[in-house]
């Protein structure tokens, strides 16, 4: 009953997103990028009992340059668009600072981004402030708590910066937002929730 009725979600969430937020899944659904809400969707079904609270899930779109507002906070019930966010990616996976994802790696070390889905954590006070640990639910992101990869904020992610350089600064694989926006994130993607990251 819980999958018909999930798969009845993605399927809703799927056909009114271009209908309820065209503007927000534009850059989401461009070019020769998958549309990523039924993926991130599908990926739902198939994690749904690692899955607390379905209300709300992330969702990033790697495909897209880190100069464009690329994580979106979005409404599972009917796949609108809550809030889109600038979003780092990691320095090994784009070593000549190009702005674009080039490789995902789950290897200790490699200072990368990993695919997949993460399953939220808990919030706590680290060395980037505020922030929210993640747990990867795929064999291309098993080592992401290990890894330290989380949810925080850092001064190089801005929208300053990516209007003038056309790309924000690199993490060392964590999902990094601009300092502003950090509240908002870890309220909104709370712990038990689905963040889904693809190219």
């Amino acid at each position: 009953m819980n999958i018909s009725r999930r798969h009845l979600l993605g399927a809703v969430a799927a056909g009114s997103a271009g209908l309820v937020a065209p503007r927000a899944f534009a850059a989401v659904r461009s070019g020769d990028q998958p549309a990523l809400l039924p993926r991130a969707m599908a990926a739902f079904d198939s994690h749904a009992s690692h899955i607390r609270h379905r209300d709300v899930m992330g969702l990033v779109d790697f495909g897209q340059s880190s100069g464009s507002p690329r994580f979106h906070i979005v409404d599972v019930g009917n796949g609108r668009v809550l809030a889109t966010h600038l979003v780092a990616h990691g320095r090994g996976s784009d070593p000549a600072n190009t702005g674009w994802v080039r490789s995902f790696s789950n290897r200790p070390g490699s200072n990368a981004s990993s695919r997949g889905c993460f399953l939220t954590g808990n919030a706590y006070y680290g060395k980037h402030g505020r922030s929210r640990r993640l747990h990867g639910l795929d064999a291309e992101n098993s080592n992401a708590a290990s890894r330290a990869i989380v949810i925080h904020s850092a001064d190089y992610v801005s929208r300053n910066m990516a209007r003038m350089q056309g790309r924000i600064g690199r993490s060392l694989g964590c999902f990094t937002v601009p300092n502003r926006d950090i509240g908002e994130v870890l309220a909104q993607l709370g712990e038990g929730r689905l963040l889904f990251a693809w190219k």
